[in-house]
């Protein structure tokens, strides 16, 4: 199963349960809670209903009932009103409270009912014998056995006279009447219940989402590391996926170096056989007499493998210099084509001797920020790449384009070029072609110093076929 599902599926399941167990409260507490609320009202209601029937009770005479009287007209004409009350959207049509009242020795005297009860002895219901005794009286009775629906709440309260208990005023209410009010309740709870649920699958869904896809950017960045690609900065995560993103940045990096070291120990290794090769041999044969002519050659030939040492320790150390930057030491705006330009200057005496013409074909005054020496260091090389590969006689074409939002320069010389598949191997170091003038192979640091200038300034550096000829194009933001 995937981590998105196994994390959806944990998520909805926990959810879901306290979402259940919660609703569960809810319903269970609802019904009781309504039925609190209304033997409360039931409580006040016979209270002040037996203060109503105090005086009609103790004036009554043996034997006889209240079905007559003032309080009997009461309840005659509350029965008799009309009522079409809305209550928080629903609709009460119909008085609900039931009437009895009993004297001292628990006998009904009157009733608001069919009037069956009266004179019956309820002396021994709950609410008239716990009353009596000067308790709470309070029961609940079903009228049909076995139906929960048809329970009636019965709540009692004593009818005083100077202090005495001469009776028992009972106030009922249908649980019926409540069932309305109970299910719209639970009604809301379950779609309460409904949208909650739903929302906590919308967040489970847009966690699992955001953790899987900060998981997924690791798994591409280590699967980049994996196939050797160009690195790319660890992903920005927040909390301990990016403390986890941060390490294997740096564990990616400490993986790169060494690897990159091993690499260039055994290029360098490769490069250094040829001169000390050539040195050794030379050396060895000056020890034996030999004429002037040989001595000058061979000395000379030491002298050449001991520049060409020299220029690729030197080299070497500028690139390593470059490597261990993040960013240019210093900003300012470099005018490239000016640049180009003192670079051309210098090199007007070699330019002269091989035959070499440059030819602008754009020359855009564009400054872009960067670091001064850096740039022209990259440009030196770039000039002297061209210059090696360029046949004597021929020109070197150099634009400086002005774009929106980079400027562009490109040298392209009229030489041999190069095979496409060595193409992206281009400013990769100790990587080169031969050259048309000796046919010598360089160490192909220069243009690894200019791809390294270039990623520091946040630029591209680009390798086309001109047929004939490279064309070599440094591009820079502006």
């Amino acid at each position: 199963m995937h981590l998105g599902l196994r994390l959806l599926f944990g998520f909805f399941v926990i959810a879901g349960l306290a979402g259940f167990f919660v609703l569960r409260v809810f319903l269970a507490e609802v019904k009781p809670a309504v039925r609190e609320v209304t033997e409360d009202v039931l409580v006040d209601a016979a209270h002040l209903l037996a203060e109503q029937a105090a005086a009609e009770l103790a004036a009554l005479p043996p034997g006889a009932t209240l079905q007559q009287g003032a309080f009997a007209d009461a309840v005659k004409r509350y029965r008799a009103r009309p009522i079409d009350a809305q209550i928080w959207g629903l609709h009460k049509r119909s008085l609900d409270f039931r009437l009895y009242l009993t004297d001292a020795t628990g006998r009904v005297v009157f009733d608001d009912g069919p009037g069956e009860a009266l004179g019956a002895d309820y002396s021994r219901w709950r609410d008239v014998a716990r009353t009596l005794r000067g308790e709470y009286g309070a029961r609940s009775t079903r009228d049909q056995p076995g139906d929960e629906r048809s329970s009636v709440m019965y709540v009692a309260a004593p009818v005083l006279h100077q202090g005495r208990t001469i009776g028992v005023l009972t106030v009922a209410k249908p649980s019926q009447t409540l069932q309305q009010f109970i299910d719209r309740a639970e009604r809301k709870i379950l779609v309460a219940g409904a949208w909650l649920l739903g929302l906590s699958l919308a967040v489970g869904v847009a966690v699992t989402l955001w953790t899987v896809g900060s998981v997924r950017r690791l798994r591409r960045y280590a699967q980049q590391a994996h196939a050797g690609e160009t690195p790319q900065p660890a992903p920005a995560l927040p909390g301990e996926l990016g403390e986890l993103a941060r390490a294997m940045g740096a564990m990616r990096e400490r993986l790169d170096d060494r690897s990159h070291v091993e690499q260039s120990m055994r290029a360098l290794t490769h490069e250094l056989k040829s001169p000390l090769t050539a040195i050794g041999g030379a050396a060895e044969l000056l020890h034996d007499p030999l004429p002037a002519a040989d001595r000058e050659a061979f000395a000379r030939q030491i002298g050449e493998q001991v520049q060409r040492l020299r220029a690729l320790v030197d080299e070497l150390l500028e690139l390593s210099k470059l490597e261990s930057l993040r960013a240019p030491p210093r900003r300012a705006p470099v005018a490239l084509a000016a640049l180009l330009e003192a670079l051309l200057s210098d090199q007007a005496a070699t330019l002269r001797q091989r035959g070499l013409v440059p030819r602008w074909l754009a020359r855009d005054e564009a400054p872009v920020p960067g670091d001064a020496d850096q740039l022209r260091l990259a440009l030196s090389n770039l000039l002297a790449n061209a210059m090696a590969f360029a046949p004597e006689g021929s020109g070197l074409e150099i634009t400086v384009k002005a774009l929106p939002h980079e400027v562009s320069v490109t040298l392209r010389d009229q030489g041999p070029g190069v095979p496409d598949f060595a193409l992206p191997q281009l400013g990769q170091r100790f990587f080169s072609t031969p050259r048309p003038v000796d046919g010598h192979k360089g160490s192909g640091l220069g243009l690894a110093i200019v791809r390294q200038v270039v990623l520091l300034h946040h630029g591209r550096l680009h390798f086309a076929q001109a047929r004939p000829g490279l064309a070599v194009t440094l591009v820079l933001p502006r």
